[in-house]
């Protein structure tokens, strides 16, 4: 089942800004398909609060024929463990059934590809490293009513 296959069952009318944004962009074309991820950390359990996040990607992902990640932010060893992983895996699963059948991803897979990326953005000149200290990008990042300063660093080569 597929949303451009006229066989597919039309998706649920749109309800709410987020769906409106989804059915445009498959209507449109611009998006084939629907897909969506749950992104925790596993550094603790999860609480009532996650569940509105695993029902929204997964429901986006059911209603438009797509599918939902749950995809591990696990960037921070130090606090992460195994029981929140199982634990976390066994929630989403309880709470969203067969749909949650996928093996879950993990943000560090992708950190050697994300290194690449990054060295290419800088030395085609789309991105740069910024040696500012974290006070000094608060003070030049502007707010509301003030437009941010450029990084002193960002046309470095």
């Amino acid at each position: 089942m597929t949303p451009t296959d006229p066989e597919s069952p039309a998706p649920a009318q749109p309800q709410d800004f987020i769906r409106d944004i989804v059915a445009d962009d498959l209507q449109s074309g611009k998006h084939p398909l629907s897909v969506t991820r749950f992104p925790p950390e596993p550094n603790g359990y999860l609480h009532l609060g996650h569940s509105k996040s695993i029902l929204l990607n997964y429901g986006l992902a059911r209603d438009y024929g797509g599918a939902c990640n749950l995809r591990f932010d696990d960037t921070n060893p130090e606090k992460e463990e195994q029981e929140y992983v199982d634990s976390i895996v066994d929630n989403v699963r309880w709470l969203v059934g067969d749909q949650a059948k996928a093996e879950p991803l993990y943000a560090s897979d992708y950190f050697d590809f994300m290194y690449r990326a990054a060295e290419y953005l800088i030395t085609t000149g789309h991105a740069y490293v910024d040696e500012q200290t974290p006070e000094q990008m608060r003070a030049n990042r502007g707010d509301f009513t003030t437009p941010g300063t450029d990084s002193p660093f960002r046309a470095r080569s």
